[in-house]
């Protein structure tokens, strides 16, 4: 079993620096790189899985918390696809060789801006593995549910707070992250990867629909792309059927050349 080491890396400078909390398991190539959700951590059930598939096989993994997430620092209410997006950079840059990213959710539209930029830069990720990805959320999920009184809400006060599912507290989305979110859309073209893709989407997914999965295939015309729909698969994907899955197309990505 390889080590994992975890440390801490500072992304911006002055008033907008924060401390990124960095977990990484020394190991061969391709690396495993994951990207995680809005509100969720690098200790998931998802994340843990890639973790231990790396220890068993050997590969390299790396993990981190956004800012405003988990055991990283700097407030969440400052957090924009735009600075999520810089410190997945950031820590991506602490990896060597070829990289299979795997993004859950927000993480999938993060994943998927990572890879633009790299295959931008002539450093092409290994493969794409994304869960439930949710490209251009801030305007194609969450935008379009939000009632008059909470577009009035977010105009006046900044900040609207929904109820989650997940959590005792709301989520508290805020309108920078939905301006922000309007520089990153992805939808209105073509999506460039330059790696295989491989989407695992469920069909009882009440945060994002199965419908914009098969959107963001219709979108992925230059590289090659599967898309796996779960029917009775919720948004997290994390029972132990789910985690197989999510193994088993990691180590199809990690063993193609």
């Amino acid at each position: 079993m390889t080590s994992s080491t975890r440390f801490t890396l500072t992304v911006g400078a002055g008033a907008a620096a924060r401390d990124i909390a960095v977990e990484q398991r020394q190991g061969k190539g391709p690396g495993l790189f994951w990207l995680g959700g809005f509100r969720s951590d690098m200790a998931g059930s998802k994340a843990m899985a890639l973790d231990a598939l790396g220890a068993e096989q050997g590969l390299a993994v790396t993990r981190f918390d956004y800012s405003g997430h988990g055991v990283s620092g700097g407030d969440f209410n400052q957090g924009t696809i735009s600075r999520w997006l810089e410190e997945a950079q950031a820590v991506l840059a602490t990896t060597s060789g070829p990289q299979i990213i795997v993004g859950s959710s927000m993480g999938g539209w993060i994943a998927l801006l990572l890879a633009r930029a790299l295959l931008a830069a002539g450093t092409p990720a290994h493969g794409l593995v994304l869960v439930a990805p949710a490209p251009d959320m801030t305007h194609a999920l969450m935008l379009p549910g939000f009632t008059p009184d909470e577009r009035q809400a977010l105009k006046s006060q900044g900040y609207v707070d929904q109820p989650s599912q997940y959590s005792d507290t709301p989520y508290r989305i805020n309108r920078t992250l939905i301006e922000d979110g309007a520089r990153h859309l992805l939808l209105g073209g073509v999506v460039e990867t330059g790696c295989p893709v491989t989407i695992l989407q469920g069909g009882q997914d009440p945060d994002v629909p199965p419908a914009h999965a098969i959107e963001l295939v219709t979108h992925i015309l230059h590289d090659p792309v599967t898309l796996t729909l779960i029917p009775d698969g919720d948004h997290r994907l994390s029972r132990d059927e789910d985690l197989v899955r999510l193994r088993q197309a990691v180590l199809a990505l990690a063993q193609s050349k």
